[in-house]
């Protein structure tokens, strides 16, 4: 063979060769299996029920959080008047942010 000789591919004018195509689009997956953002797969909704207990979980988190603040504020000497507005506050922040969650 001689330099600069090239040796066929077989295809011909014809075909364009493989390599000259772009690569093909991955096909997008059912709507159900994954989030189109990421890789993570997609969650499916809760049930009734399961929806009620985790948001009833979820409250008497946010009260027990009122609960031990309450106490820890107490046991500093804090007047009562402060004591009720943080924890009312704090209350009302952590709910918003839990009420206003899509996951919960």
């Amino acid at each position: 063979m001689a330099l600069g000789s090239r040796k066929s591919s077989g295809a011909t004018a014809a075909e364009p060769k493989s390599a000259a195509s772009p690569p093909a689009a991955p096909k997008p997956a059912p709507s159900g299996l994954r989030d189109p953002d990421t890789m993570i797969p997609a969650r499916s909704r809760r049930g009734g029920a399961e929806s009620i207990l985790v948001r009833l979980v979820a409250t008497l988190g946010i009260v027990a959080i009122g609960a031990a603040l309450g106490a820890i504020l107490t046991s500093q000497d804090v007047p009562g008047w402060i004591v009720g507005l943080v924890v009312a506050a704090v209350s009302v922040a952590v709910a918003a942010v839990l009420w206003s969650s899509r996951r919960v």
